[in-house]
């Protein structure tokens, strides 16, 4: 893709933003650099297979002054994330940041260590591990811990310890109720459509450099290699839970609906330390981010962490969560917590204020000012999270989609308004031609919406994509936010040199393994093609042998239903007998003759189910018709 300079309008605005925002402020970096203990050189780690799977040293490019391409407090941010190595928290605690995403936290104990968030993948926990051993000795793993239920802090499990060890009792695995549910439902439901938009969000295709991708504010970008889950065998349930791991006791704190659906803080009282998960990060989270999932709670996310402040402030020497870096000092803790709590209370508070007196949720993003002391605070600023896309957020949660106006009630999906907006303005031709003139000005945004209806009117016009291109990368230069610069310039690449995919996925089979048969069948129901099953009326019996638990489907108006019943004679059209849970899956993909699945009855009947069944698109068009 070729990329445009920098406009001078972009210049522009980054001269003044070097100008009005506290970069004097350097106690980030001396936080970030604070114990440190030793780098991986070189920092790239590779699959068994030779593919590389997380390479750090691509962003050595950021050991400069910020150009004019990035937003300087982004370069800033991302500067802070590229930094890689084993870092001591404080005595007895130990983190290695910069190998993933996320972090991974060692602590030790009177026998070995607990690890707490074990990355992405299999080979970054790994290696992580390594570069802690390498300076600490060759400490046992004695328990993992996982914060909450993405991805980003179990996925690397089998690289600090194994499932014969946990199924030995040698190591215990601790995570919040809920969290084996949560975990492999997002990769279910809706996970197809999220993965093709993460890799939008994270950049996962763009060149990394000063024109290309330059982190996501939360972490440089998650690995790419094998992604397991261990299911949990000590579930944490209630606030003020205690538990002793090898000597070392910790205290729980329930944090529900906040940054994940399954999400738990906890103190270390011998180490007067206290862990954030990652409710409390040096940039404003997402409510709702950009590649899908439920709108987050802020309230009962500022609720949790005034908790925090007041059991724990006075027992904690230091905080630390599962990306960047600690903080350290009680008064600094209190400030810092108080202001991220206050950062998602205000931005709660205040758009439920100005939803009732009739703004909508648009509306109340376009103009919403943060109070001084947060502008000032570089962790209150929106590298991943944004004010904008965030109180649009909060306006979902409370009102749903829908701003009241009945104009907009039913309008035109883009392939339908798009065409009547190029005839209405006068053709395509003069559409390019008002587009140009705003690009010239300055106007992006006004730019992208009008060449976003080219595309979706012609999308093979080539000076519409050559400007459109040119406008998302001037929108990304721009963007103080990570993922919204990466989706600009995913949209640019897609653009320029046609559709990428879906780079990653996080179907592994271990935590496909872990699906419920419950789950497996919404699955099923997801993935029924709705008008090609009207006519279809079918009943099964499903028996899973491993477990002796009976399910009856029926199919009818395009409907899947479920329900356990009791083992009796079968009423149904056809009995199934299945090894497990997981042989469900064969049935999605049209396999009726996969070991392990046993037919009894009208074997015809199931070819009539899976003959209806729909398998998910990881590269549906976004930017394009």
């Amino acid at each position: 893709m070729d990329t445009q300079a920098p406009a001078p309008s972009v210049e522009a605005a980054h001269a003044r933003h070097l100008a009005s925002l506290p970069f004097e402020d350097t106690q980030d970096f001396e936080d970030a650099d604070r114990g440190f203990l030793g780098r991986l050189e070189p920092c790239v780690v590779k699959a068994a297979d030779g593919r590389v799977v997380w390479d750090n040293d691509a962003y050595a490019f950021l050991d400069a002054d910020a150009p004019t391409s990035v937003h300087p407090s982004l370069w800033r941010q991302s500067q802070l994330c590229a930094k890689q190595g084993l870092y001591e928290v404080v005595e007895g605690i130990y983190q290695v940041r910069g190998l993933d995403l996320s972090n991974i936290t060692f602590v030790e104990t009177d026998n070995g260590i607990i690890v707490i968030d074990p990355l992405v993948s299999t080979e970054t926990a790994a290696a992580a591990l390594a570069l802690y051993r390498q300076h600490r000795g060759e400490r046992t793993v004695v328990a993992v811990i996982y914060t909450h239920s993405h991805v980003d802090h179990f996925g690397g499990v089998l690289g600090v310890t194994t499932q014969a060890d946990v199924d030995a009792g040698r190591v215990a695995v601790l995570a919040p109720e809920g969290f084996t549910e949560h975990a492999v439902q997002e990769n279910v439901y809706a996970g197809t459509a999220m993965a093709r938009r993460a890799g939008y969000m994270y950049g996962a295709s763009l060149e990394r450099g000063p024109r290309g991708q330059v982190g996501c504010g939360l972490g440089q970008t998650p690995s790419t290699g094998e992604v397991a889950i261990i299911v949990p065998t000590i579930d944490i349930t209630s606030t003020g839970e205690t538990h002793t791991i090898d000597g070392v006791e910790i205290e729980f704190q329930m944090a529900p609906g906040t940054e994940a659906p399954a999400e738990m803080h906890f103190h270390f009282p011998k180490f007067r330390a206290l862990c954030m998960a990652e409710n409390a990060t040096h940039n404003l989270h997402n409510l709702l981010t950009l590649r899908g999932a439920l709108v987050r709670d802020p309230h009962g996310w500022a609720g949790y962490l005034t908790e925090a402040i007041d059991t724990w402030s006075d027992r904690t020497d230091v905080v630390f969560a599962s990306h960047h870096w600690p903080t350290w000092g009680r008064d600094r803790i209190v400030e810092y917590l108080s202001l991220q709590r206050d950062l998602y209370a205000y931005l709660h508070d205040q758009t439920l204020r100005l939803l009732n007196q009739g703004f909508t949720g648009i509306e109340i993003a376009e103009d919403f000012p943060m109070p001084p002391a947060l502008e000032r605070a570089w962790h209150a600023h929106g590298y991943y999270g944004s004010v904008s896309h965030n109180v649009k957020a909060v306006y979902q949660r409370y009102m749903g989609w829908f701003d009241g106006n009945p104009a907009r009630l039913w309008a035109h999906p883009p392939e339908v308004i798009g065409p009547r907006y190029v005839a209405a303005i006068g053709g395509i031709e003069r559409v390019v031609e008002i587009a140009q003139r705003a690009y010239d000005d300055g106007d992006y945004r006004w730019a992208a919406t009008l060449l976003d209806h080219v595309i979706f009117t012609d999308q093979n016009h080539a000076g519409a994509r050559r400007l459109y291109i040119a406008t998302l990368q001037q929108l990304a230069y721009g963007s103080e936010n990570g993922p919204w610069r990466n989706f600009f310039l995913s949209g640019a690449t897609e653009l320029s040199d046609g559709n990428f995919g879906t780079p990653t996925q996080a179907t592994a089979p271990t935590l496909m393994a872990q699906l419920t048969p419950e789950q497996i069948f919404d699955a099923l129901a997801i993935s029924i093609n709705g008008p090609r099953a009207w006519d279809l009326d079918l009943a099964f019996d499903v028996t899973f042998e491993d477990t002796g638990s009976n399910h009856r489907l029926t199919l009818r108006n395009g409907v899947l239903v479920h329900r356990r019943v009791p083992a009796d004679p079968a009423t149904a059209t056809a009995t199934l007998t299945l090894a497990s849970s997981v042989r469900l899956l064969t049935l999605a993909a049209g396999d009726v003759s996969s070991p392990g699945l046993q037919i009894d009855g009208d074997a015809a009947a199931i070819q009539r189910l899976t003959g209806v069944l729909d398998s998910p698109n990881p590269d549906f068009d976004i930017v394009t018709p």
